[in-house]
C-alpha cells in the first residue's frame, strides 16, 4: 500500500484531470438509466400474480387499467369525453355503458350489478384499459394526456396514476434531497473540522465517487425510484467519516513530518488499513439485501454497496488529490474547531457505569415488544401527500361508488357455461364484493350475446383466458381484501384449477407474505455477516455478541419508538431498517472496542482502558453519527413521500440512537463482562494472567514491606 501511496500523491494532477473526465461517462449512464416507480414489479416472477400480468399483457394487450369517474355529467357529454381518452396513444379501451350498447338504448336493460358499476347518483365510471404495463413509460404519459383532456370534475384512481403522481413527485425532490443533505452536512463539518474550506472538498470527491455510482447503475438498465432517491443521502452518509479520517490522519502526519507529500501518502496507507475494516460493515449490510425475495433489496443492495467501494477509493485518491493541489488555500482558512473536546463526560460514564448498564436492561423488554408490535402498512395509496390526482381519485371513488379497488380473473376459456354461472353467483355472494364484470355476467336473458360488440368480447376473451373484473368496497393491504382474494382463489379454483387472481390487491397480498419472510432473511444475513467480521476483526468469540447485541438493542429502541407514539410506518422500513442501521453504526462499537483491547493490552485494568477508548473515541463516534444523521434527517423532515421520509427519519433518528447506546452501553459492557472478553479473545488471556501475576507479586511485595 505505501507504494501505492506514493503513487497517488505524484499523479495528483493527473487523478484530478482523469476524475472530472469520468464525470463524462457517468452523467450519461445517469440520464440513461430508466427508473422504475412501481415497486410490485419486484415481487418475483415465478409466483402466480406475476405470471398473470404477463399473461395480461400477451394475451390481452394489456397490463393495466385505471377507474375513471365524471361527475355531473350528461350522458352525451361523458361520451364525447370517452372518444377523446380512446385516442390518447397507449390507450387500448375505454369500457363504458356505450361499450355494450348504444346510448338510445335504457341503461335499465344491463344487469343491476353491471349498472351499479358504471353509475352512482350523478356519477358515472369508466375502466381505461392501457396496452401496456402499469408502470411503463407509455402508460404514465397516457395518465398524462388523459389528465390534459379530462374536466375539472373528472378522476382517476388506480395503481398507474399513483405511480405517475409518484414519479412527478420523487423528480422534483430528489434534487431537493441531495441539497439539503448537503447543507446539513456542512453544518456539521464547520463544527468539527479546523479549516472553512476542508469541507468543500469533502463533498466534492464524495459527490464525484455518488455520480460514478449512479451512472454505473446503466449495467442494470433501471433503478428503483426509492433506490434513486437515497442512494445519494446513503452514500454521502455512510461514508463521510472516511474523509474526516483521512484529514485527522494527515494532520497528525504533519506534526511527525515537514514533507507534505510523504505525511500524505503515510496518511492515505492508514486510511486505507482502517476504512477497509469499517467499510466492509457497512457493505454487509446492504448485502444483506440482496437475499430479499423481493427484489427491491436486491436493487438498493446493488447500488449502495457500489457506492461503498466508490466512496472507499475516492477517500483515498480524489480527495488526496484536492487537498495537496489545494493546499494553499486549505492553510488560508484555517480555524480552531467548534466542537470540544470531552473530558469530564467520558469520567462520569465510567464511573455510574451499573447506572447505564440497569436502564439498559430495563429499557429491552419494552424496546423488544414495541419492534415486534410497530404497525406497518402497504397501501401505496398512503404513502403519497392527500392533494395529489390519484389519491383524490380513489377517494371520489370511494365516496361515489363505495368502491376502494378492483382486481382480476384469469379463468379457462373453455370452462362450460354452467359451472361459469355458479362461479359467478358464488363469487358475487363473496362478502365485500360489489360487482362482478365478464361476458358472462353481462349476458341473461334480457340481454343476447349477440349484442356485445365483437371488440369488447376481444376485450374479455383470449384464445386460452376469459377475463373477470371484480369490484370491492375493501381497501388495498387490509386483512378483509386479504381474506376475500384467499376465498375467491379458492372459489375459481374449485372450478378451473389453473385459473389465476391478478391485479394490483393480489399482488400486495403476496408482497405481505413476502416481505414478513424477507424481515426475517434480512436480519439474519445482517447479524451474521456482521458477526463474523466482528470476530475475524477483533480476534474474539465473546466481543461480536456483546457489540451486535448493543447495536440490536438500538435498533429496537429505534423500531419500537413508533409503536409508543402511535406512527404507522410503511413496510420497506420496517425490513430494510435494521440492516442498514446495524451496518452502518457497529462502526462505532468497534472503533472504541478496538481501542479498549490496545488499553487492556498495554496493561491498563478495566477501568482505565474503558476511561481512555472512551475518553479517545468519544468525539470520532459523535462526529460519524452527526454525519450519518445530517445526511438523512432533512431528507426524512422534508419529503412529501412517506415511504422515503420515512425511512430517512428512522435512519437519522438510529443514527443517534446507535451514538447514545455505543457510549453509554457499551463502557459498562467493558467493566461486567472484562473476564469474558479476557478469556475469549485472541492473546488477551496470556496477558490477563501477566497482569494477575504482577497483581500479586506486588500485592507480596507490599506485604514484605509492611
Amino acid at each position: 500500500m505505501k507504494k501505492l501511496s506514493h503513487m497517488i500523491v505524484k499523479l495528483r494532477y493527473v487523478i484530478l484531470i482523469v476524475a472530472v473526465a469520468l464525470l463524462i461517462p457517468s452523467a450519461i449512464g445517469y440520464f440513461g438509466t430508466r427508473v422504475n416507480y412501481d415497486i410490485l414489479t419486484y415481487l418475483p416472477g415465478d409466483i402466480e400474480t406475476m405470471k398473470g400480468q404477463d399473461i395480461l399483457l400477451d394475451q390481452f394487450g394489456t397490463g393495466s387499467f385505471v377507474l375513471y369517474v365524471a361527475e355531473g355529467m350528461e350522458e352525451k357529454d361523458v361520451a364525447s369525453l370517452k372518444s377523446k381518452i380512446e385516442k390518447v396513444d397507449h390507450v387500448a379501451d375505454v369500457i363504458w355503458y356505450d361499450s355494450f350498447m348504444d346510448l338510445s338504448v335504457p341503461m335499465e336493460m344491463l344487469p343491476s350489478d353491471v349498472y351499479d358499476a358504471f353509475n352512482s347518483g350523478d356519477a358515472t365510471m369508466m375502466f381505461i384499459v392501457f396496452d401496456d404495463g402499469t408502470s411503463a413509460d407509455g402508460t404514465m404519459q397516457a395518465i398524462e394526456d388523459i389528465r390534459k383532456v379530462s374536466d375539472r370534475q373528472c378522476f382517476m384512481s388506480g395503481m398507474s396514476a399513483i405511480v405517475t403522481d409518484t414519479k412527478n413527485l420523487a423528480m422534483a425532490e430528489t434534487p431537493i434531497y441531495v441539497g439539503i443533505a448537503v447543507l446539513l452536512a456542512v453544518v456539521v463539518l464547520s463544527l468539527t473540522m479546523d479549516s472553512y474550506l476542508i469541507p468543500l472538498f469533502f463533498l466534492l470527491s464524495i459527490g464525484m465517487a455518488i455520480v460514478y455510482n449512479m451512472g454505473s447503475n446503466i449495467f442494470k438498465g433501471e433503478i428503483s425510484f426509492i433506490t434513486q432517491s437515497l442512494s445519494a443521502v446513503l452514500q454521502l452518509g455512510v461514508t463521510l467519516d472516511y474523509s474526516i479520517f483521512l484529514w485527522h490522519s494527515y494532520q497528525e502526519e504533519l506534526q511527525k513530518n515537514d514533507d507534505k507529500e510523504e505525511a500524505m501518502a503515510s496518511a492515505i496507507s492508514a486510511t486505507f488499513s482502517s476504512v477497509i475494516g469499517s467499510s466492509i460493515t457497512t457493505v454487509a449490510g446492504f448485502i444483506a439485501l440482496m437475499f430479499m425475495s423481493f427484489t427491491l433489496g436486491l436493487d438498493l443492495g446493488i447500488v449502495m454497496a457500489k457506492g461503498v467501494v466508490f466512496g472507499v477509493i475516492g477517500c483515498v485518491t480524489i480527495l488526496p488529490s484536492m487537498i495537496l493541489v489545494f493546499d494553499n488555500l486549505i492553510e488560508k482558512t484555517r480555524h480552531k474547531p467548534l466542537m470540544p473536546e470531552f473530558k469530564r463526560i467520558p469520567r462520569l460514564i465510567a464511573k455510574h457505569y451499573l447506572v447505564f448498564f440497569f436502564v439498559f436492561l430495563a429499557l429491552l423488554f419494552p424496546a423488544i415488544y414495541g419492534n415486534n408490535h410497530t404497525s406497518v402498512y402497504y397501501d401505496l395509496t398512503q404513502t403519497l401527500p392527500d392533494k395529489l390526482e390519484s389519491v383524490q381519485g380513489a377517494n371520489k371513488v370511494d365516496e361515489k361508488f363505495d368502491m376502494n379497488s378492483a382486481y382480476m380473473l384469469l379463468v379457462d376459456k373453455n370452462l362450460s357455461t354452467s359451472d361459469m354461472s355458479l362461479m359467478i353467483k358464488e363469487l358475487r355472494q363473496t362478502d365485500g364484493i360489489l360487482s362482478v364484470l365478464g361476458a358472462d355476467s353481462i349476458i341473461g336473458p334480457a340481454f343476447p350475446r349477440s349484442f356485445i360488440p365483437d371488440d369488447l368480447l376481444s376485450d374479455l376473451e383470449s384464445d386460452e383466458y376469459k377475463m373477470i373484473l371484480l369490484t370491492t368496497d375493501y381497501k388495498i393491504a387490509s386483512d378483509e381484501i386479504n381474506a376475500q382474494i384467499t376465498e375467491v382463489d379458492r372459489i375459481v379454483k374449485s372450478f378451473d384449477p389453473g385459473a389465476m387472481v391478478v391485479g394490483e390487491a393480489p399482488c400486495t397480498k403476496d408482497l405481505i407474505n413476502i416481505t414478513a419472510h424477507d424481515f426475517q432473511v434480512v436480519n439474519t444475513v445482517s447479524i451474521g455477516l456482521v458477526f463474523l467480521i466482528i470476530a475475524f476483526v477483533l480476534k474474539s468469540v465473546s466481543l461480536p455478541f456483546i457489540l451486535v447485541a448493543v447495536i440490536e438493542f438500538a435498533i429496537f429502541v429505534n423500531m419500537g419508538i413508533p409503536y409508543y407514539t402511535g406512527t404507522v410506518i410503511p413496510f420497506i422500513s420496517s425490513v430494510v431498517i435494521g440492516t442498514i442501521q446495524l451496518g452502518a453504526t457497529v462502526d462505532y462499537a468497534i472503533l472504541m472496542t478496538t481501542r479498549y483491547l490496545n488499553e487492556r493490552n498495554a496493561g491498563h485494568d478495566k477501568k482505565e482502558a474503558t476511561l481512555i477508548a472512551l475518553t479517545t473515541s468519544m468525539k470520532s463516534v459523535i462526529v460519524s453519527a452527526l454525519s450519518f444523521f445530517a445526511a438523512t434527517f432533512g431528507v426524512g423532515l422534508i419529503s412529501s413521500i412517506d415511504m422515503i421520509g420515512s425511512l430517512c427519519m428512522l435512519m437519522a433518528r438510529g443514527a443517534i440512537i446507535s451514538m447514545f447506546t455505543v457510549l453509554l452501553v457499551l463502557p459498562a459492557m467493558y467493566m461486567i463482562f472484562d473476564p469474558l472478553i479476557m478469556r475469549t479473545t485472541f492473546g488477551m488471556k496470556n496477558k490477563e494472567q501477566g497482569q494477575k501475576r504482577s497483581h500479586i507479586l506486588e500485592m507480596l511485595h507490599r506485604h514484605k514491606v509492611a
